[in-house]
């Protein structure tokens, strides 16, 4: 069975159906109609179907997170290409041609600030772009309620486990 996320394109990089456990009641055999072994494998087949559906989640909800952090950082990736390659050769004309109306010094002082300004304008953006990455908390929870379903291991007595031949 598989679940279509309707806010997904194909070709964006995350799966476009993910595995899911079936919503319905599974027909196994009772107890006294099935074998240990039939149950067994039933009981695997159930853990490894809830283990598959787990692992597609948390690879569709990190794909997203992850695309969302792409896209922030190219606004940081701007803010430099900006300050690199048009600081030189437009600043300093700004420069010389507020030269004209106040002292030199003033001119290039006024240009320096345009330049700071300018930057933290785009690394305001890209903060907000980055900002917006949150934690995969559909699989966190999904791990939760999953972690109330399977069965817990106890952890061994220190002394009680088997002891291996050496």
């Amino acid at each position: 069975m598989s679940v279509t996320n309707g806010n997904r394109k194909p070709g964006d990089g995350a799966p476009t159906s993910i595995s899911s456990i079936p919503l319905t009641e599974v027909p196994a055999p009772t107890p006294r109609d099935a074998s240990i072994g039939d149950l067994v494998r039933d009981a695997t087949a159930q853990v490894s179907t809830l283990f598959r559906a787990e692992v597609e989640l948390a690879k569709a909800e990190v794909t997203g997170e992850v695309k969302k952090g792409l896209q922030g950082s190219l606004f940081f990736i701007l803010a430099l290409a900006v300050l690199i390659f048009s600081s030189f050769f437009f600043f300093f004309f700004l420069a010389e041609l507020l030269d004209i109306w106040v002292a030199r010094w003033l001119a290039f002082l006024i240009v320096f600030l345009i330049m700071v300004l300018v930057t933290a304008i785009f690394a305001l953006i890209g903060y907000l772009r980055v900002r917006k990455v949150r934690a995969p908390n559909k699989t966190i929870d999904s791990l939760k309620q999953a972690k109330t379903v399977l069965p817990m291991h106890e952890e061994p007595v220190a002394g009680a486990g088997p002891r291996h031949a050496r």
